[in-house]
């Protein structure tokens, strides 16, 4: 089954983000965790949970993807800065695990100053307050650009994390292509070859959703700018052969391209057509 969806807001509730996706053509959805910009989590309606598990069921739905918001950084020198973000991943998995969501991704961090090594130690320790290996959610980590201090912009910063995890059966990846085009990975000329890489360093096994997003940047140029499918730097035919490649076309794919439900709707029709 071609997996496909898009970034829908959960403002309205979840009832209305699964009927939005069935409007446009998806058969999953990604969705903030809580306020991409601050610390409120949204309380769950029963009779709107209810309403979404069955959109959910009826439309036969995959996996769905949970997104941590951006102020969330398990890599921040600042104490409360990290306080607040080991706040949040304990939460947040806790509870998108109770209603069923099957991932929640996040971008590993920033050191802001600190360095690699230390901030990875804190986001392996923040991920070990977070993780029981109870859940039955996966934790991704998102794979990054590598703008100013973010750790994850290779392979081996984001092994190293999940080599620290206790409970790292409940570890995966999500692959940015916008972001692994920016840091390096040529994924238009040699996508076997990132792939090996890949396998290589952390294990296909542990790729569990992408995030499907052309660039505005050049190749290696550590900026995150995305762009709509095929109009970016990445290009249509490369990005129809990420979606198509035989190691990847059965793992989810989420939208994360700069357009309203509409415009995501006509990407969504697009990719079905080249499927």
């Amino acid at each position: 089954m071609f997996t496909i969806g898009a970034h829908v807001s959960i403002a309205k509730g979840f009832k209305k983000a699964a009927q939005i996706s069935v409007d446009i053509g998806a058969n999953t959805f990604q969705f903030f965790s809580r306020n991409p910009r601050g610390g409120n989590a949204k309380e769950f309606n029963e009779k709107d949970m209810a309403a979404f598990q069955k959109i959910r069921e009826e439309n036969n739905f995959g996996k769905l993807l949970a997104h941590a918001p951006y102020t969330m950084n398990l890599a921040a020198a600042n104490e409360d800065t990290y306080e607040f973000a080991k706040m949040v991943i304990r939460e947040d998995v806790k509870r998108m695990d109770s209603i069923g969501v099957e991932y929640i991704c996040f971008h590993p961090g920033s050191h802001v100053g600190g360095g690699v090594e230390e901030g990875t130690r804190k986001i392996i320790e923040g991920l070990n307050q977070a993780i029981t290996g109870d859940e039955n959610i996966t934790v991704l980590l998102e794979t990054m650009s590598g703008k100013g201090t973010e750790i994850g912009r290779s392979f081996e910063e984001i092994r190293a994390i999940i080599d620290g995890v206790e409970h790292n059966e409940r570890m995966g990846v999500c692959m940015d292509t916008c972001h692994i085009f920016s840091a390096g990975y040529d994924i238009v000329n040699d996508l076997d070859g990132v792939l090996d890489e890949f396998d290589r360093v952390i294990g296909l096994d542990r790729l569990k959703t992408i995030h499907l997003n052309d660039s505005m940047m050049p190749f290696g140029k550590n900026k995150d700018r995305h762009a709509g499918i095929g109009e970016g730097e990445i290009g249509m035919k490369a990005l129809l052969e990420v979606v198509n490649h035989p190691k990847l076309r059965d793992i989810p794919f989420f939208l994360e391209t700069p357009y309203d439900d509409e415009g995501h709707g006509r990407e969504i029709a697009m990719l079905k057509e080249n499927r």
